[in-house]
């Protein structure tokens, strides 16, 4: 009996050993993108099981199968703020796996824009607009600030914003004036790739490349997605 519990025990053992290797093994084999956003990134507009463009750079990486595979981890929420990526952020269960991540995305402030200015954009109010942006600024330097102190070397791609209607004049400028402010403050940073948006729809057909007056359906997405693709190729180097 003492030689079969002994045998049992050092069986369990040698099991232990082999699973803690192969999830070892297993883990090598993803580079691990962590994606905060709202619905673009969540993926709203796109067909139904997709998720936008995170899905559509998993795609593009993963499908010549070459290793390590890339896996986006997607926190995109619908209707996210800065405000509500910060709570992510400051939130245990994701704030402990910062450090895992070896790419960070960024693509948020569209809706800090829209409610800025009532919830819609059937009339701007520029005054309103103007002074969301300073809390918008605030709100998104913290976000960098503990993506880079909880993860010491993962790259930033900071995804700029776009004008869902090309031929608002009064909404371009604004999106501009943000747009250039953030370029501007990651200027300087080598971790962070800025990736602007704001010229992929134009002269494109509405109908033809998005879901609504807001988000884009799949041909947008994969505007969004190649744009990404061509400034990070989320591969080491």
């Amino acid at each position: 009996m003492k030689k079969t519990a002994i045998f049992l025990i050092i069986l369990v053992l040698i099991c232990t050993v082999i699973f803690q290797f192969q999830k070892k093994e297993n883990n090598k084999e993803n580079r691990i993108v962590m994606a905060f956003g709202d619905s673009l990134t969540h993926g709203k507009g796109d067909k139904k099981g997709q998720e936008g463009y995170v899905d559509g750079i998993e795609e593009q990486l993963n499908q010549d199968g070459e290793k390590p595979k890339v896996k986006i981890w997607n926190y995109g929420i619908p209707g996210q703020e800065t405000d509500g990526v910060l709570k992510q952020l400051n939130d245990l269960e994701i704030n402990s796996k910062l450090d895992k991540a070896e790419e960070f995305i960024v693509f948020i402030g569209t809706n800090d824009f829209i409610n800025a200015n009532g919830g819609d954009l059937k009339q701007v109010h520029d005054e309103d607009i103007k002074q969301a942006k300073t809390e918008y600024i605030s709100h998104f330097k913290k976000i960098i600030s503990i993506l880079e102190k909880e993860n010491k070397e993962a790259p930033i791609s900071v995804i700029g914003l776009y004008n869902p209607q090309e031929d608002r004049d009064a909404i371009e400028k604004h999106i501009i004036d943000w747009d250039h402010t953030i370029a501007d403050i990651v200027e300087s940073d080598e971790r962070i790739t800025y990736i602007p948006t704001n010229d992929l729809f134009k002269d494109k057909s509405k109908k033809d490349y998005f879901s609504d007056s807001l988000h884009p359906n799949q041909k947008g997405y994969e505007l969004i997605t190649k744009r990404i693709l061509e400034k990070n190729d989320f591969r080491e180097s």
